[in-house]
């Protein structure tokens, strides 16, 4: 997995396409924030910042609070990668937040995608 462009997209373009893809399945803004804030440690305030300051993703996961320790437990498969195998540190974040997001949109429960 080579694609190191993504690292520097805006999160913030990234994002809005987030929410549409769930709000398309019937989902929400506030359950696409609540994985973030899952993942991330980013808080509503905080992650309102980053997306007005247009941070890349290398910038948004290097400032966020806390990645949540269970991330270990997020298994799958995204863009053809085991997220588990992914060996590149960022990419594995970018990638955790895709599946995260895409269980969304498959209608999985919040319970399930927060791993509890």
């Amino acid at each position: 997995m080579k694609n190191t462009r993504i690292f520097k997209m805006s999160f913030a373009t990234v994002y809005p396409l987030y929410i549409k893809k769930v709000e398309r399945k019937g989902r929400t803004r506030e359950e696409v924030n609540t994985i973030i804030y899952w993942l991330t440690g980013y808080n509503h305030q905080s992650l309102q910042k980053q997306i007005k300051k247009e941070n890349d993703f290398e910038t948004f996961f290097k400032e966020a609070p806390q990645i949540n320790p269970n991330v270990s437990l997020i298994k799958g498969v995204i863009c053809g990668y085991r997220v588990e195998e992914i060996e590149d540190k960022l990419m594995q974040k970018i990638r955790y937040m895709d599946l995260l997001i895409d269980e969304l949109a498959r209608g999985k429960t919040m319970e399930k995608i927060l791993r509890k």
